[in-house]
């Protein structure tokens, strides 16, 4: 029986893959913390963990009718984002796929009232919230798939997404570590204004009250309060999270939804990136497993 022996809420802010003087020149003179944090995280978990498959749900990665779960034996190539290609150019990425996992999230789409489809086109897109963490967290010969949300989706959805992929995990023999890969609060300031705002620290958040919500939520997160994220998710709502926080709610959904209160581990400071809210969280496995009531 297959179980999750780790769960993260991972920053993939571009500026992570841009070369360490240019980090510098924007961050008036520091490195960020979300490239000290990976680093770290890397060392004391990464490669000390007992794994078998990394999961990402990749807020980068949107669907319309279905979710979609990466389902190739493998995936390698040069990644250069169409959205920042100054930055992220061509990218090499190489790793191993697990179609058997893909498979069985998928067979329980139906029970979960939901659709999920694995696909194994080797044409089919990667995005920058898989690369980027891949190029700071991949092991060789690790397993990395990827789900994509769905943005006809909304939270109840996302949770559903999740229980499948728990119940999907615990029919194989793999253990695996999730990947919540996106941000906090997500509005970005307007070109004009942007350069003005590109260091790290919190008083370039695009709003005071937006900065506040995500400082909450991480203390909620660090206590373990999972129950008390989920419940407030409309007035979050507010503060237009990435991906409407598609990425957390379907690791939620994998890990109990209001019944998991593993408490998270800071791997970096609340930083800044041109107005959204990121940080790096970690969830250890509770000693008693999660408490999966929502997949029975």
């Amino acid at each position: 029986m297959g179980e999750i022996v780790g769960a993260g809420l991972l920053s993939h802010v571009p500026t992570i893959m841009l070369p360490e003087k240019t980090r510098r020149e924007l961050n008036n003179g520091e490195e960020t913390s979300l490239v000290t944090g990976l680093r770290r995280l890397r060392r004391e978990v990464f490669d000390v963990l007992d794994y078998d498959t990394v999961v990402v749900l990749d807020s980068h990665w949107a669907t319309t009718v279905e979710y979609v779960v990466t389902a190739q034996h493998r995936r390698a190539g040069l990644f250069t984002s169409e959205e920042l290609p100054r930055g992220m150019c061509r990218i090499p990425y190489d790793f191993p796929g697990d179609p058997e996992l893909a498979r069985a999230v998928a067979a329980h789409a139906t029970g979960q009232g939901t659709w999920i489809t694995p696909i194994d086109d080797p044409y089919l897109p990667i995005y920058y919230a898989t690369v980027n963490p891949w190029s700071y967290l991949g092991v060789p010969e690790k397993r990395w798939i990827s789900i994509g949300v769905c943005q006809t989706a909304d939270a109840e959805d996302n949770l559903r997404l999740g229980r499948a992929l728990a119940a999907g995990i615990a029919d194989t023999d793999r253990k695996v570590l999730l990947i919540a890969s996106g941000a906090l609060s997500h509005t970005f300031w307007p070109l004009r204004e942007l350069r003005a705002h590109e260091a790290s620290g919190i008083e370039h958040i695009y709003t005071r009250e937006a900065a506040e919500a995500d400082l909450q939520r991480i203390e909620w997160f660090t206590a373990g309060d999972h129950a008390k994220v989920l419940d407030t998710m409309d007035e979050f709502a507010r503060f237009k999270p990435e991906a409407a926080f598609g990425h957390y709610l379907m690791m939620a959904g994998a890990l109990g939804e209001q019944a998991c209160v593993a408490p998270g581990r800071l791997y970096s400071e609340y930083e800044n990136s041109v107005g959204t809210g990121q940080v790096h969280l970690w969830f250890d496995r509770p000693a008693d497993g999660w408490t999966l009531e929502a997949t029975r």
